[in-house]
């Protein structure tokens, strides 16, 4: 494949202490991504909402993590800075389908995925559609449920500073953590989401993809990875009875529930979520 698409002129804000690297995955097809180690592949998959980016979903995460294998996170196409074609459709399916062309253009044959609310709903389908390329999963706050109030309150928050802090604080019990420069950024990125015109499709196939393609439970149920369920108790976003529910169908699923934590557990508990998940990958890796 010929790159076809120049790199935009952007870098990610110091805040967040990433690089910005660029992957041709397709025709017209320009992934961002940020990288970080070595070894045994680990592939980020962020949340959905507003303003999301693969950097404000796992900046407290990735430099920790690096030391445990070779840590990928995507913009998924529809969101940052990820560059996508002319007619290019969104949805559960094409998510996964361009996590394998990421892979593919990596030269990676199977990985770990690491997810987040959309991005472990992402995961599990992966586990579903290409489990030959498929180490094991860690999924927090498990997406793929039907919409709640709260969903759709984070689904379309209103574009302003105040109306994306008020989504942030939804995500985390201590309200602290939504400090004016992190509102600030997740604004910015929120305009841009807007500016492409790409908002409205991405959320409207998300949302039809919770009805027309649910999670096949029979089919998770013959599942043969690790697995590790990650929750907090105060999500308010997806409850978590959810993952009380996978870890009744998964048959090598464990799960870690942290208390006084909401819905981002790996910015709300990040030194307690990076411990967990390194030695969770640890007693794997010596297991295989």
């Amino acid at each position: 494949m010929t790159p076809t698409v120049a790199v935009p002129d952007y870098t990610t804000d110091e805040f967040f202490g990433l690089e910005d690297r660029w992957l041709p995955t397709a025709d017209g097809e320009l992934t961002h991504y940020h990288e970080l180690g070595t070894g045994t592949p680990l592939l980020f998959l962020h949340g959905s909402g507003t303003g999301v980016t693969a950097a404000a979903n796992w900046w407290l995460n990735l430099p920790e993590l690096s030391r445990h294998g070779r840590c990928i996170a995507i913009d998924s196409i529809g969101y940052g800075q990820t560059v996508v074609a002319d007619g290019t459709a969104y949805g559960i399916k094409e998510w996964v389908r361009h996590a394998v062309r990421v892979l593919d253009a990596l030269g990676i044959e199977k990985t770990w995925i690491v997810g987040n609310f959309l991005g472990g709903w992402l995961a599990f389908q992966f586990a579903l559609d290409f489990p030959e390329r498929l180490l094991g999963v860690v999924s927090m706050g498990t997406g793929g449920a039907k919409l709640t109030g709260a969903l759709a309150g984070h689904s379309n928050p209103v574009l302003t500073e105040e109306g994306i802090r008020k989504t942030l604080e939804m995500f985390v019990v201590d309200t602290s953590l939504v400090t004016d420069e992190l509102v600030a950024l997740r604004y910015r990125a929120a305009l841009n989401d807007t500016a492409s015109d790409r908002l409205a499709e991405v959320v409207a196939a998300r949302d039809r993809d919770r009805y027309e393609l649910p999670l096949d439970f029979d089919a998770l149920a013959h599942l043969d990875i690790p697995v590790l369920l990650i929750h907090g108790v105060q999500d308010v976003v997806i409850p978590v009875s959810r993952t009380w529910d996978l870890l009744n169908v998964v048959p090598n699923a464990d799960a870690c529930i942290f208390s006084q934590c909401g819905h981002w557990s790996q910015v709300e508990r990040a030194v307690e979520f990076n411990e967990i998940v390194g030695n969770y990958l640890t007693r794997h890796a010596d297991a295989r």
